[in-house]
């Protein structure tokens, strides 16, 4: 028993005993990388936290400037682009469309023809008018059968009553025989033409049921379906008054209200810029056609007519759009190049007392840069030094933005 007793005495484990178990440095290791895991762990989210995202911006293209100097605005005006030559298409006269051949956004030439009505009308009526000249022409040769044997007879009478072989009363009734025919054979030929005349007038009711397109341009409009009456009068009702809308793309020209103290300003040929507001970024050379001699008593305002010397399909009636007139054109012979370049004013701000502008590098940071600059019209800024051609400038910068900051460029992902 005691045997027993002390052989499991020997395999008792001393777990206290020195030298066994873990090392007491490696025991204080591990709590001591623990503790190190979570402060980096802390401070990474503590970055993350602080960190402010990167702004969002708008961005413009630094252009070189043009030869010669540069025109200053002396007045702004707005208004909206309008078509001198414009015209709501119908038929001559009252019908059923029978097919419409346009739809909006159509290019259409001089004559094409645009819709079509239903002609079993004029049609009826040219068959009339054919049928009253085959007529008046056959009676002009049944005339003219009678007229040949009554020259004949009075002929043969004159002959006879000259021999007194026949009375003079017989003679005389065949003149006046004669003599009536030919007045026959002159009015039939007179029915015939009127007749000729009334198919003509025939053809062209027919042809009116035709709408052809008075002159070149672009469908704005769709106004009828087939089916649909159309009359060129307002009748009202389900009458339709016109076929569709048609616009001379080539007469654009803007309109604009200037107010009555500054229209002193405003002189025939004057050189304007106009910017449409779609495109704010477009500049679009024009010059003044004339100002209407009349002003709107309520508005206070007189309206002048501004040629645009671009055609582009871009341009379309009713854009509004904002005009400077310009202090003096670019000088056509002046050839020397001028140092700098041209930038949205908005790209330009006081920093310190100075003139400044933020660009935008490769890696989507901001450099601040020193410029000196000068007013080139009221929506542009020209940049004498500080900036070169083609670099991108920031648009209207936040206030905290400073040297070197990350942005990020609006619409650019």
């Amino acid at each position: 028993m005691n045997d027993s007793a002390e052989l499991l005495k020997q395999l008792r484990i001393e777990r206290d005993k020195p030298g066994q178990g873990t090392p007491p440095g490696r025991q204080l290791l591990y709590p001591l990388l623990i503790a190190a895991l979570v402060l980096a762990i802390i401070a990474a989210a503590w970055f993350l936290l602080r960190r402010e995202p990167a702004p969002e911006v708008r961005t413009a293209q630094a252009v070189p400037l043009a030869s010669g100097p540069a025109a200053a605005s002396v007045l702004d005006a707005s208004g909206y682009v309008v078509a001198r030559r414009m015209a709501t298409v119908s038929a001559k006269v009252t019908g059923r469309v029978q097919e419409v051949l346009i739809e909006e956004g159509m290019q259409v030439a001089e004559g094409q023809v645009l819709a079509r009505l239903d002609p079993v009308d004029a049609d009826a009526q040219r068959a009339l008018a054919q049928s009253q000249l085959a007529a008046a022409r056959s009676q002009i040769e049944s005339v003219q059968a009678q007229l040949v044997d009554a020259e004949a007879s009075a002929s043969r009478l004159e002959r006879l009553a000259a021999g007194q072989l026949v009375s003079r009363a017989q003679y005389d009734q065949a003149v006046a025989q004669r003599d009536s025919l030919r007045a026959q054979l002159a009015t039939a030929r007179r029915n015939a033409q009127v007749a000729a005349d009334q198919l003509r007038i025939a053809d062209h009711g027919v042809d009116n049921t035709i709408v052809r397109a008075p002159f070149s341009g672009v469908v704005i409009a769709k106004a009828a379906q087939p089916g649909e009456i159309v009359s060129p009068l307002a009748t009202g009702g389900f009458t339709r008054t016109g076929i569709g809308t048609i616009v001379d793309m080539d007469s654009l020209e803007v309109e604009v209200d200037v107010g009555e103290a500054y229209i002193g300003r405003v002189k025939a040929k004057m050189p304007v810029e106009a910017t449409l507001n779609a495109y704010p970024d477009w500049k679009i050379p024009a010059e003044v056609v004339a100002t209407i001699p009349t002003a709107d008593r309520g508005k206070a305002t007189v309206k002048v007519r501004i040629a645009l010397k671009v055609k582009d399909p871009r341009i379309v009636p009713d854009m509004g759009v904002t005009v400077s007139f310009l202090e003096q054109a670019p000088e056509a012979g002046d050839e020397q190049p001028r140092a700098g370049v041209r930038v949205p004013s908005g790209a330009l701000v006081e920093r310190d007392g100075r003139t400044v502008a933020f660009v935008l590098g490769d890696d989507d940071r901001v450099r601040l840069r020193q410029v000196q600059a000068v007013p080139s019209t009221a929506s542009t800024r020209d940049v004498t030094s500080g900036l070169a051609p083609g670099e991108l400038v920031v648009l209207d910068p936040p206030q905290d933005l400073a040297d070197g900051n990350l942005v990020k460029v609006a619409g650019g992902g």
